[in-house]
């Protein structure tokens, strides 16, 4: 009997260990985390190089919501709530400013499926209007002239 509760202990140390081992704590942000993904929303350029008085106010307001333990996403909802989505540096993945996403990746994939389709028939069209010669032809003079040259060359 009491092996089998030392068993069922030690199973139940095993799990609440590996339990405690598996959930991750939320890594702490930092305001440089925070400031290469947000803008001034008076300057219209990322919060990482703005300098004005409302870069600051936002750089503040950041700080503050770190120190209360905030995280990077909440840190931006937030920002997103006082400012609207102007603040976000990169579109939303949803709606219109999911065609900042999708755009560039179609243009790459017509342009290579493109490719893919002239370049062949490119290459092809050049071997055959261009076809291969052995250079132009001597004159009996030129060749004349070439047997003398060789037979004048002592290897």
């Amino acid at each position: 009997m009491r092996r089998l509760a030392l068993l069922i202990a030690m199973v139940l140390l095993t799990a609440t260990a590996t339990a405690t081992a598996t959930a991750a704590p939320q890594p702490r942000t930092s305001l440089n985390a925070v400031e290469s993904e947000v803008m001034c929303v008076s300057c219209g350029v990322p919060l990482a190089i703005a300098d004005s008085p409302q870069a600051d106010a936002e750089r503040r307001e950041i700080v503050r919501l770190i120190k209360a333990g905030k995280t990077k996403d909440e840190i931006k909802d937030a920002l997103v709530d006082n400012y609207g989505d102007r603040v976000l540096a990169s579109p939303k993945d949803s709606g219109f400013g999911l065609a900042a996403y999708l755009v560039p990746i179609a243009l790459v994939l017509l342009a290579l499926i493109a490719a893919a389709i002239v370049l062949p028939k490119w290459r092809r069209r050049e071997r055959v209007e261009a076809p291969a010669t052995d250079g132009p032809r001597l004159t009996d003079a030129d060749s004349a002239r070439l047997e003398e040259d060789l037979a004048r060359y002592d290897v």
